[in-house]
């Protein structure tokens, strides 16, 4: 530490050049802070269901496979479920096919297990009693300057209508507020499922999936074995998991977050490794005489090597530091804005001390051999410039 006013000396020598590496330094370090919280994420989702007060019940084939409409009363029936609702999958564009909006039709108490969103009683009221109005999140309606009573084309990417058109027409009667911030409905359209299924050929009664609200959290685990247990060895058997999990399994199903966070992180850090190597190279090389000095008047091998190696390993925690403390900050803000779609944890201990070790790795490894260089200077020949 006596050494730690030479060694930061040393660092902002070239202030300019310094601050645009910590700058690269502190962009990697934000980037693994954040896929790492995807990545965790992901791998905590649906490892229990305990603590949740919804649970999501779906076919255990396949999302796209439907369930009867009769296991409603049963998983109403089980002890411990306190609220049963459905909802199926529509996939409603607007305007343009590639312009997806998430669209679901829902049951009549669909809203009823979401205490946490809010709608307007006369709204709710003027949708329970129009079977082709659509409420919409105000998320929606803020983006496409939507009004009470306007009427909005959706396209099904799936199924059409009596016509056989997939261009369907609703009313759009209220909004959806999330109380919390954190609703994922403040983004997405409800339509009613008995217009719905009464429109479309294609559903015959059938419901995609089904919600319950569970009367004891501590008990959830319990009550989704329960709800399997009604279809087990049957041709529509059921998977029982928390939203979140069930959101997670879609992604899931698509890609593998895991090897995506891995690779995208093993670019940016062999990116940085070469980024600040060079940088180190040339900072040393710029002060070889300055070097041979300090060896002149009595500072050892050893203490230019370790000075060499502080002054790489302080550039990058220095970096690393800076970028996880912005994910803390950064986290919370993506998760509630993401509507409930991400939910990033908080940068936890394992984090940072994976995080800290990269930094003091990557520094050590970029520092050695300008340090070695250091070490081996020879005084004679540093001073007359050879």
């Amino acid at each position: 530490m006596k050494y730690l006013h030479l060694i930061w000396a040393a660092l902002f020598r070239r202030k300019t050049r310094t601050i645009l590496t910590l700058v690269s330094i502190t962009a990697a370090f934000l980037l693994f802070g954040l896929l790492d919280a995807v990545r965790v994420s992901f791998e905590q989702a649906g490892q229990s269901v305990n603590g949740a007060e919804r649970l999501q019940t779906q076919s255990r084939l396949s999302f796209i496979q439907t369930l009867p409409s009769a296991l409603e009363s049963r998983i109403a029936a089980v002890d411990g479920v306190k609220d049963v609702a459905y909802a199926n999958w529509f996939g409603g564009a607007y305007q343009d096919p590639h312009n997806q909006i998430f669209t679901f039709a829902v049951s009549p108490n669909y809203l009823d297990v979401y205490p946490e969103v809010e709608v307007d009683p006369a709204q709710r009221k003027a949708w329970d009693a129009t079977q082709n109005g659509i409420l919409a999140g105000e998320a929606l309606i803020k983006k496409y300057g939507w009004k009470i009573g306007d009427k909005i084309p959706l396209q099904s990417q799936i199924f059409p209508n009596k016509e056989g058109s997939k261009n369907w027409n609703f009313d759009l009667l209220g909004v959806m507020k999330s109380k919390d911030g954190k609703a994922f409905q403040s983004q997405m359209i409800i339509l009613h499922w008995k217009n719905f299924d009464e429109t479309t050929p294609y559903n015959r009664g059938q419901v995609g999936w089904y919600i319950s609200r569970v009367k004891d959290v501590n008990d959830a685990d319990r009550v989704a074995k329960a709800i399997d247990a009604l279809s087990a060895n049957s041709d529509h058997e059921t998977k029982t998991m928390t939203e979140q999990a069930v959101m997670a399994n879609w992604i899931k199903q698509s890609v593998n977050i895991s090897l995506i966070v891995t690779s995208i992180m093993g670019a940016v850090f062999f990116t940085l490794l070469l980024l600040t190597g060079n940088t180190m190279m040339q900072a040393v090389r710029e002060r070889t005489s300055e070097l041979a000095v300090l060896k002149t008047i009595g500072f050892s091998n050893t203490s230019v090597l370790g000075m060499v190696l502080a002054e790489s390993v302080l550039l990058l925690l220095l970096g690393g530091i800076i970028g996880l403390a912005l994910v803390s900050v950064l986290s919370p803000a993506i998760s509630q804005g993401s509507g409930g779609v991400l939910n990033l944890p908080r940068v936890g201990g394992t984090t940072w001390v994976l995080g800290v070790a990269l930094a003091l790795a990557i520094g050590l490894v970029i520092g050695g051999l300008p340090a070695l260089r250091a070490m081996r200077l020879n005084i004679v020949d540093a001073l007359a410039g050879r």
